[in-house]
Order: structure tokens, then C-alpha cells, then sequence
């Protein structure tokens, strides 16, 4: 156990490296990018997979000797822990005063109605109990034995066995859980797609903007579908103050092809009601909008005309983007490379300070606010380049002919003309779009259900003691009116309520006060110390 405990602290340390670099599997153009920056380190990083870090040959190693470990640790306990379902309890030991509880006291009645009394008691509340008679071979319990003339009765009883099952349980559920993730880690695959409002695609290599799998998974194992986004049902709260802008709605009406029939059915997408193609979910992660925006370079020909997305980065969807011309050509026949860079503005207000904000996360007063850059996009360079950002190392801010930067801000209809002939910008519209994401998970079933027997076993082991109470009879059996009883417990750890577990049995006996004919009754010799 401990060196399942010590191999999964090692594993988190192993998993710590994931998050402080990029990962292949995560966002490749950023790996990309570390690579391209840090020319010294970074061959040194890829030897040791630290772009790679879950799927590493040292992170599998930890990972496999865990679980290799967890059932070592196991295996054994259970094979022990069925022999002490099937045994008896533990004989009575042989001096019971020794114990943690310990009563003693007489009691009124024959020694076997008292023993049935104690018997009875302890079958109720869910113990196994064994009574052992005058006649049998184990009535001495130990070797404990009293005056030949007064028989000795004896109960065993033990419950708890649920204690170690729940552990067992627990831990066998933790191997489970560990096969589950690595079969979802080896089988799963995961697509991103931003789709705008009227778009389509298929579930192809091409048609996803990421896409990612698992070691024995590829996107060949996705099954054929095709998906259109007819529109984004998009609602805020309006009505209550506390509560303004909150979203309430988010949906996705879509069109679905799933079938070899080419036929076509409506699905709407909700948070948390993935469309479902097979065992692929559909499932929407994102919403934003995107600003129909018409380029023309300063020979008046349309060089660039669409939706381009831009992302939310506030509650009031106060969204970032870009916009790349690479082949625009200035009034005079110049080529040059045209970059634009702002945020667009729902419900455009300012802020105490003056500077444009969204006010309100809904569609109210759009505003589309943009920085106009000229040079070199870095397009050519070979290093992957995200969609939503621009690098200006190699660019020029335009400026408006008197120092300052040209901003250009636009609503929907409006032209702005850029400065020495580069051009115009028109915003035509504004669509929204929606962040989809297409995912298979084998394993996130068997996950769910090992992880709830895992944490019921907890439960289990927490909760539920494991006691052993002993109970000694002194007396004649059958016509007697009186007899000595000593009862003793004894838990597993620590146990606050093996106290009144003890006193119940006592409360269950009807007891007599004590006399010196009374006294007379022998009672058990003191012997060895307890098993």
C-alpha cells in the first residue's frame, strides 16, 4: 500500500509538466510556437515527450506500475478477507476484564434463557453469532472453565465484515476506474468546429477546425454524418435587475444527415442535450457572433467578404478578432498585406473612463471598433498561425495622416475608407455562430459507475465499525434463578459507540442485585491475555 500511495504521488508530479507547457494533443499551433521561440530548450523538451506528457513512455510507465501496484495490494486482501467471511467468530477469550468493555453482573434466570436473551440480541442487530453449549468440545472457550458442578455458557459474536468489503470495493473500483480512463484515453476522439449561422460540415478530417484522438483511435472510427446550422436561439434576462444579462437560453437549431439515405432531421442542441450520431455526441460548448464584414482593396476589388467570428472575452460579449488579407493591392497597383485587429461591441456604451464597452450582452447597438496594420502577416514563415490572433512583430499600425492610429468603427451597414488608398471596410451584417464539439468517450460510462462504487466503499470503510462482543454465562442450566454474565467488546480501531453497543446487550439481560448467596456463584479463572 505504501508504494501504491508513494506511485500516486509520483504520478501527480509526473502530470504537472501538462500544464506548465503546451500540448500537442491540446492546441498544436501553440506547441508550434514554443518550439519556434525557445530554439535552445525545446529539442531537449521534445526528447523527453514534454509536449506530449500523458501519453509519454515515462508517464504510462508510473501510470501501468500503479495499477499494477493497486491490484498487488488487492488481490491478496481479498482472498484473505473471504476465509474470515466463511470462519466462525473468534472464541471468547479467556479473561474478559481485560478488554477495552468489559461488564459483569448478575442476572435473573437460567443460564441458557439468559444465553437465548444474548443470542437473540446480537442476531437482531445484524451479528453472526456463535453459543456454545455445555456439551460441546469449545465450551471452555479458551480453556476458561469453572467448578465442574456449574456449567459455563459461552457467546462469540462478530459483525463489520461490510468494513472490509466497502475498502476491497473501493479499491477494486479504482482499478476499474483506471481501465476505464485508459480506454477512454486510447479509443476516444475529439473535433472542434465553429460553425456560423447557415454554414455546414462533415464529420472528415477537413471539416473539423482541431481534431484529436486517442493512441488506437483515428478519425476513420467517426461515423459519416453531415450538420448545418440553421440558426442560434440566444436569450438574456431583461426583466430583473439582480439578474440582468444572465443568459437563459442557449440553443442550436441544426439540420442533421446521419443515415447511408442522405435524409435529413432537425435537432436542436442544448447545454447539456447533445445531439447524437451512434455513441458520438454533438454537444455545444460556445456562442458568439460574427460581423459580415466586406473587404475591398484600393483597386475596388472585393478581396475578402463574409461572417468572421469573434470571440467573447466578457459576460456582456465584449469579442476579440481579426481579420488577414495577404493579397490586397493599394490604389497606385502596390501589393501589400492588410491585417486588421479590434472587438466587436453587442451593446455598445462607454465606461466611466470613456472607453467603449458592451453594455449588455445581447444584440442592442452593435458597434464593430478595428486597428488597421500593414507589412508582412507572417503568413510564409511556416509556423502555424491561430485565426483569432495577429502577430504585429512584422506590422504597421496605420495611422490617420496626423500621428495618430487609425480606428475604424463601424455598425451594420456602414463604410469606413482606409487611409492612402488601401481600401474599404464594410460591415455588412451580424450573424452569430456556435462552438461545437464532437466527442466520443468509450470508457466515460464504466468510469461514472466505478467512480460511484468507489465512493460507496468509501462510504463503507468510513462508516460502518467492525466489532467483536464476547459474552460468558455462569450458572445452572434449566432450573437456576440466578447467573453471573460478563459481557466484553472489542473494535477494530477506533470506535466511541463500542461502549453502547456493550451496554445494550447488558440492557437486554434483566439483571438481579447482588447478595453473598449470589456471590457464591463461581465466576471464570483468570487465564491468559485475550486473542
Amino acid at each position: 500500500m505504501r508504494t501504491a500511495l508513494l506511485l500516486l504521488m509520483l504520478l501527480a508530479v509526473a502530470a504537472v509538466p501538462g500544464s506548465l507547457f503546451p500540448q500537442v494533443n491540446v492546441d498544436p499551433s501553440r506547441v508550434a510556437q514554443y518550439i519556434a521561440v525557445h530554439g535552445t530548450a525545446a529539442p531537449w523538451l521534445q526528447r523527453f515527450q514534454v509536449f506530449h506528457v500523458y501519453s509519454s513512455v515515462w508517464f504510462s510507465a508510473v501510470y501501468l506500475l500503479l495499477f499494477i501496484s493497486l491490484i498487488g495490494c488487492v488481490l491478496p486482501r481479498v482472498r484473505r478477507h473471504w476465509i474470515a467471511l466463511r470462519s466462525a467468530p473468534p472464541s471468547t477469550p479467556r479473561n474478559l476484564s481485560r478488554l477495552p468493555e468489559h461488564r459483569e453482573f448478575f442476572a435473573a434466570g437460567a443460564a441458557d434463557a439468559v444465553a437465548a436473551v444474548v443470542h437473540t440480541h446480537l442476531r437482531r442487530h445484524r451479528f453472526r453469532v456463535i453459543l456454545s453449549t455445555p456439551g460441546d468440545s469449545s465450551s471452555s472457550t479458551g480453556g476458561g472453565r469453572a467448578s465442574s458442578s456449574t456449567p459455563v455458557l459461552t457467546l462469540a459474536a462478530e459483525r463489520g465484515h461490510l468494513r472490509e468489503s466497502g475498502n476491497l470495493v473501493f479499491h477494486l473500483s479504482l482499478v476499474g476506474l483506471l481501465l476505464a480512463l485508459a480506454a477512454g484515453s486510447l479509443y476516444s476522439y475529439s473535433g472542434q468546429k465553429l460553425l456560423v449561422e447557415g454554414q455546414s460540415f462533415t464529420g472528415s478530417a477537413p471539416g473539423f477546425d482541431s481534431f484529436t484522438s486517442g493512441a488506437w483511435a483515428d478519425i476513420a472510427d467517426l461515423p459519416p454524418f453531415a450538420l448545418m446550422l440553421q440558426r442560434m436561439d440566444v436569450s438574456f434576462e431583461t426583466q430583473q435587475r439582480s439578474q440582468m444579462g444572465q443568459p437563459r437560453r442557449f440553443a442550436a437549431d441544426v439540420l442533421l444527415t446521419a443515415d447511408a439515405a442522405g435524409n435529413e432531421k432537425k435537432e436542436r442542441i442544448e447545454v447539456n442535450h447533445p445531439a447524437k450520431v451512434g455513441a458520438t455526441q454533438v454537444s455545444l460548448s460556445g456562442n458568439g457572433y460574427a460581423p459580415v464584414i466586406a473587404l475591398r482593396d484600393g483597386s475596388g476589388q472585393l478581396v475578402q467578404e463574409g461572417p468572421v467570428p469573434f470571440l467573447p472575452q466578457t459576460s456582456n460579449y465584449d469579442s476579440t478578432g481579426v481579420v488577414k488579407v495577404p493579397d490586397a493591392v493599394r490604389a497606385d497597383g502596390t501589393p501589400e498585406q492588410l491585417g486588421l485587429q479590434g472587438v466587436f461591441l453587442p451593446s455598445a456604451t462607454l465606461d466611466p473612463s470613456g472607453r467603449p464597452v458592451s453594455g449588455f450582452p445581447d444584440l442592442g447597438n452593435p458597434v464593430l471598433v478595428m486597428s488597421v496594420y500593414t507589412g508582412d502577416l507572417g503568413l510564409g514563415s511556416g509556423v502555424p498561425q491561430s485565426v483569432y490572433e495577429l502577430d504585429t512583430t512584422r506590422l504597421r499600425q496605420v495611422d490617420d495622416g496626423q500621428g495618430r492610429p487609425y480606428v475604424l468603427q463601424l455598425r451594420p451597414g456602414e463604410t469606413a475608407v482606409l487611409p492612402d488608398g488601401a481600401g474599404t471596410v464594410t460591415m455588412e451584417s451580424v450573424k452569430r455562430f456556435a462552438s461545437l464539439d464532437v466527442r466520443s468517450t468509450p470508457g466515460q460510462r464504466a468510469a461514472l459507475i466505478f467512480a460511484l462504487l468507489a465512493a460507496a466503499g468509501l462510504a463503507l470503510s468510513l462508516f460502518i465499525p467492525r466489532r467483536r462482543v464476547w459474552a460468558r454465562i455462569t450458572g445452572a442450566v434449566g432450573t437456576s434463578e440466578h447467573c453471573r454474565v460478563e459481557v466484553a467488546g472489542l473494535s477494530r480501531g477506533s470506535d466511541s459507540a463500542l461502549a453502547d453497543e456493550v451496554d445494550r446487550v447488558c440492557a437486554a439481560i434483566p439483571t438481579v442485585a447482588p447478595t453473598a448467596e449470589l456471590a457464591l456463584l463461581p465466576s471464570p479463572l483468570p487465564q491468559q491475555t485475550p486473542r
